[in-house]
């Protein structure tokens, strides 16, 4: 199967869905690694656990303050989310 991107804007928004889904997965891993269920980790994180699951699937946090609950909920520390923030970074680029 091939992909034909038509455009610069495509182009940008398969670079953001695709780091987003990066990110998803980190944030993915992270959970499971500590053992939490999708509710635990979003009743820690403040969220809803429909947003939470959200960002499993690709949907980048908005805000700084929803990106530290999440780095909080899964103990990252901040070296770790730093660099899965930097490593990430075109997801929110556009």
């Amino acid at each position: 199967m091939s992909m034909m991107i038509r455009n610069q804007h495509d182009l940008s928004l398969a670079r953001r869905q695709i780091w987003g889904r990066m990110f998803g997965l980190f944030i993915q891993k992270g959970r499971e690694k500590k053992g939490y269920s999708v509710e635990q980790a979003a009743r820690l994180a403040c969220m809803e656990p429909a947003v939470w699951t959200a960002c499993e699937a690709g949907r980048v946090p908005e805000t700084a303050a929803e990106l530290r609950s999440m780095a909080r909920a899964l103990e990252f520390s901040e070296v770790q989310f730093d660099n899965v923030l930097r490593l990430c970074r075109d997801a929110w680029e556009g």
